[in-house]
């Protein structure tokens, strides 16, 4: 296919108008069926769209050793490539960063991605969220903006035994009377009805994100799937899987072993359609099979 069509300008030029929220503009070309979904099936769970990606990490691998060849303290690594890919491709396809709230469809203006650091692989060992966005007017690669973030997370985390905005908040939370506690999360959903959800807890809030993701691999678990969320404005999901040898079918009927993982993508169908999602899978695949393609700014145009 030819290079991608540049599909909107950046958002962040053009001004608000009445209906946007700060977190999102409101979709105004909607057809019929994108304005009625929303009232027929109203709750993001039941509009998931699973897709599962065996990806090949022959090219990444070997990208990952040039970058490490100097042997730095804080490496790079799979997860780093994978954010900045997911990053990049949702950074080239706008509508993958669409999230439906008060019966209405938006576009974010930000691309946050949030995981989960554990402070030790315990059984007792400490989860601390962290959220981590991507600046599409940087100079600076997807890579090394999720890395340089990403480093000092892990470090303030692990070595200086910090904890997280989030659980610092819902620690407060939590304190409350049950009774009172599920009178504030109602009106909190109603807030977010209405795109009045405070900024200060919708910007520590993972599912406020535009992507979550669950690096499973770490820790040795094997799955592929993971539900949304009717909390919130995350739209999509992934579960990064283990990496292990996988059989590879070449077109001459042979079979070729290479190191592989799978990625699970739990997706709200509402934001987009098969076509628009499989072309999207299609820029991933191909930032996986040249990783160095991470290595130029965001908004950078891929052939697909």
């Amino acid at each position: 296919m030819s290079a991608q069509p540049k599909e909107s300008k950046d958002n962040k030029k053009k001004k608000r108008r009445r209906g946007d929220r700060y977190d999102g503009r409101l979709v105004r070309d909607l057809d019929t069926m994108h304005v009625l979904i929303p009232f027929l099936i109203p709750r993001r769970t039941d509009n998931e769209a699973v897709l599962n990606e065996i990806i090949d990490l022959t090219a990444v691998e070997a990208y990952l050793e040039k970058k490490n060849e100097g042997d730095p303290e804080f490496k790079y690594t799979f997860f780093h490539v994978i954010c900045a890919a997911i990053a990049k491709t949702i950074a080239l396809r706008p509508k993958m960063n669409r999230f439906y709230a008060g019966d209405r469809l938006y576009e974010r203006d930000d691309i946050t991605l949030s995981f989960v650091v554990k402070k030790k692989f315990s059984d007792d060992g400490e989860e601390v969220l962290a959220i981590v966005s991507v600046d599409k007017e940087s100079d600076a690669s997807p890579v090394e903006q999720i890395y340089q973030q990403v480093k000092k997370i892990v470090y303030s985390v692990r070595h200086a035994n910090e904890s997280d905005k989030t659980t610092d908040t819902m620690n407060i939370f939590i304190k409350l009377p049950r009774p009172i506690l599920k009178l504030a999360m109602k009106f909190l959903r109603w807030l977010d009805y209405h795109g009045w959800y405070p900024k200060s807890f919708a910007k520590i809030d993972p599912y406020f994100s535009t992507v979550f993701i669950s690096n499973l691999g770490s820790i040795k678990m094997r799955a592929n799937y993971h539900h949304l969320t009717n909390w919130g404005t995350n739209s999509i999901f992934v579960v990064v899987g283990e990496k292990k040898p996988t059989p590879f079918y070449n077109e001459d009927g042979t079979v070729t072993m290479k190191s592989a993982l799978e990625l699970g993508i739990t997706i709200d169908e509402r934001i987009a359609d098969g076509y628009y999602f499989a072309n999207s899978i299609r820029i991933l695949r191909r930032l996986f099979a040249e990783p160095e393609l991470l290595d130029l700014p965001l908004m950078t145009q891929v052939e697909y």
